[in-house]
C-alpha cells in the first residue's frame, strides 16, 4: 500500500499495479527487500509507473527512513499518531501532502483526508473552495467539517475520483452531472435545467 502510494504519483493505478507486480515476483515486496536492491534494479522493477528513476529513489527514501528510525518494522512506524507520522512522511524525500495522506489512510488506516486534483477540481465549480486555496487550508477545513471517520475519509476519496474520471473532468460532461442541481460553475454553463446556487467566498471556504 505503501508503494502504491508512491508509483501511483502521475500515472495511471492500472501501471502502478504492473510495477508492484514485478517487485512482488522479485520477492522484494517488504522494507529490507526493497533496501537491498540497486537503485538500478529498483528503478527497472517500477519502470511501468513512469519516471521510474525518480520513483526508484523515492521508494528507496522511505524504506530508509524506516530502517533508519524504526528499526525496519513498519507497523511500528505506520502506528505513529497521526500528525507525528504526517510529519515523518513529509520529511521523506519524494513524499508531498497527498502521497503521505494516502499513506496515512490507507495503510495506516488512520483518518486523514486526501486532498488530490479531483478534489480541488470539484470543491471549486461546486462553488464550496476556491481552486487557489491552499491544499493544506483546504484539508484542514474539509476535516473540520466531518467527523474523523476513516470509513467515511475513504470512500468519500474513491467516490470523488470515480466522478472526476467519468463526469467531473477538466472538460466535464455537465449535462449528465448528478450534482448538476447544486453546482456553480455548471450554472455558469447556461444549462438548462440548472437551478441557481451560491458560491461560497473564498474567505469562508
Amino acid at each position: 500500500m505503501c508503494a502504491g502510494a508512491i508509483l501511483v504519483q502521475n500515472t495511471a493505478w492500472a501501471n502502478a499495479r504492473r510495477a508492484l507486480d514485478n517487485i512482488e515476483a522479485r520477492g522484494a515486496d517488504s522494507i529490507t527487500g526493497i533496501a537491498v536492491l540497486s537503485r538500478v534494479e529498483l528503478a527497472e522493477l517500477v519502470r511501468p509507473s513512469g519516471y521510474y528513476n525518480q520513483k526508484a529513489a523515492k521508494l528507496a527514501a522511505f524504506c530508509e527512513h524506516v530502517l533508519d528510525n524504526h528499526d525496519g518494522d513498519l507497523g511500528k512506524f505506520l502506528s505513529l499518531s497521526l500528525d507525528t507520522l504526517r510529519e515523518q512522511l513529509l520529511a521523506i524525500w519524494g513524499i508531498g501532502a497527498e502521497t503521505a495522506d494516502a499513506i496515512i489512510l490507507y495503510a495506516a488506516h488512520q483518518p486523514s483526508f486526501v486532498i488530490d486534483t479531483y478534489t480541488v477540481r470539484l470543491l471549486d465549480r461546486l462553488g464550496i473552495a476556491p481552486a487557489d486555496i491552499s491544499r493544506k487550508r483546504l484539508r484542514e477545513t474539509v476535516m473540520a467539517a466531518l467527523p474523523p471517520d476513516l470509513k467515511q475519509y475513504a470512500e468519500l476519496h474513491a467516490l470523488i475520483i470515480q466522478h472526476g474520471k467519468a463526469t467531473c473532468r477538466k472538460t466535464p460532461d455537465c449535462g449528465s452531472c448528478f450534482l448538476l442541481d447544486h453546482c456553480a460553475h455548471g450554472q455558469l454553463q447556461g444549462i438548462p435545467g440548472v437551478r441557481g446556487v451560491r458560491a461560497i467566498p473564498p474567505d469562508s471556504a
